[in-house]
């Protein structure tokens, strides 16, 4: 028994005498953290003016309700002093109005609306509403009066010079009816917008888009 003990105790000591061996502990350091991106939304306000150059001509007789339009931003728009749509933006719509001046009166007249709008380097598009852009012919009354009065003017001359008074009235009639012949076979002007033109064109609701934070 004595021996035993004496065994265990020997045992006990080499075990307290022993180097302690580390186990190698697995450190993970934190992974830096990732840029992530924080998006955030801004409206531009209903009311906002938009800067747009046309792709190619539209107008009054070369084009149809519903044919498209494109246009790029020329300025860019900011909200609070931030961009929110750069400039080089991509809009697009569609012609709501080519009405070509008929032969005794009316104008020509086209006008376009912008629906959707693509920031420059984004892929984002997005649906807008603008009020319509309008163009109208200039007025040619002035010169249908001239194309009228000045065939009267000369028809009584002539008259005058032929049977007096009587004759100049005849005259009159005559002239006037050759001038007014005229102005009903002649279309007034169409109005036409040629391409790099640039359009002031309004949104009519306000427009919603990301923006990088």
């Amino acid at each position: 028994m004595r021996r035993f003990m004496t065994l265990a105790a020997i045992l006990s000591g080499a075990l307290l005498t022993a180097p302690l061996v580390s186990q190698p502990i697995a450190v993970h350091a934190d992974a830096p953290a990732s840029s992530v991106r924080a998006d955030r939304y801004v409206t531009i306000p209903a009311g906002t003016t938009l800067r747009l150059r046309v792709d190619r001509a539209f107008g009054s007789a070369i084009s149809r309700i519903e044919d498209p339009v494109g246009a790029t931003l020329v300025r860019a728009v900011t909200v609070n002093g931030r961009t929110v749509l750069p400039s080089g933006s991509a809009a697009s719509g569609y012609v709501a109005d080519a009405s070509r001046p008929g032969k005794v009166k009316g104008r020509g007249r086209v006008a376009v609306r912008f629906t959707r709008i693509t920031p420059a380097g984004e892929g984002d598009r997005y649906t807008m509403r603008t009020s319509p852009w309008v163009a109208v012919a200039p007025a040619t009354k002035k010169k249908d009066a001239l194309t009228i009065g000045l065939p009267a003017a000369g028809g009584a001359a002539i008259g005058a010079l032929i049977k007096g008074k009587k004759g100049a009235g005849i005259g009159a009639l005559a002239g006037g009816g050759a001038g007014t012949a005229v102005v009903l076979t002649t279309r007034g002007k169409d109005v036409r917008i040629n391409r790099g033109a640039t359009l002031a064109v309004r949104l009519s609701e306000p427009l919603t888009v990301r923006i990088d934070d």
